[in-house]
């Protein structure tokens, strides 16, 4: 599938409301690259791009990238290093296999919208927000 055509079926205010919805309740920064090439290996691509989307910075380090790659029909959920050290790899192979369904249902916002909401659920049970936390990542799907 194009990028494009990818792109234009999102609900792009419905994932970004969700992605504020979640981090509203933990400390935790959640991000959607939607990739235009296509790609062999997504988690390495999706490694790549959180560096470059500065998701390491973040003040406990525990940043979500959900990666989708539309034109190999791949995809990655990776957590920074504070995030695995919670959950492992458990709970990405979960995610994974629940936006799986979704995407080869073609439902891709519905997809992304579970991986959002459980990437908030884990992030709310581990790094709750506290008064002081703020959004340190934009909300906003990124698409390159």
């Amino acid at each position: 599938m194009k990028k494009s055509d990818f792109i234009k079926q999102l609900d792009h205010p419905a994932l970004e409301a969700a992605i504020a919805r979640a981090e509203a309740v933990t400390s935790g920064e959640i991000r959607v690259l939607v990739l235009k090439e296509s790609v062999a290996e997504p988690v390495a691509a999706a490694q790549a791009a959180f560096t470059r989307l500065g998701m390491e910075k973040t003040r406990e380090r525990n940043g979500v990238l959900i990666f989708v790659a539309p034109a190999s029909q791949r995809f990655a959920v990776i957590g920074d290093e504070g995030v695995h050290a919670k959950r492992g790899q458990v709970f990405w192979d979960e995610m994974a296999a629940a936006m799986s369904g979704e995407f080869k249902r073609g439902q891709f916002t519905a997809g992304l919208l579970a991986g959002i909401e459980r990437t908030g659920a884990l992030l709310a049970a581990h790094f709750p927000h506290r008064p002081n936390d703020r959004n340190e990542l934009p909300n906003r799907i990124v698409s390159e």
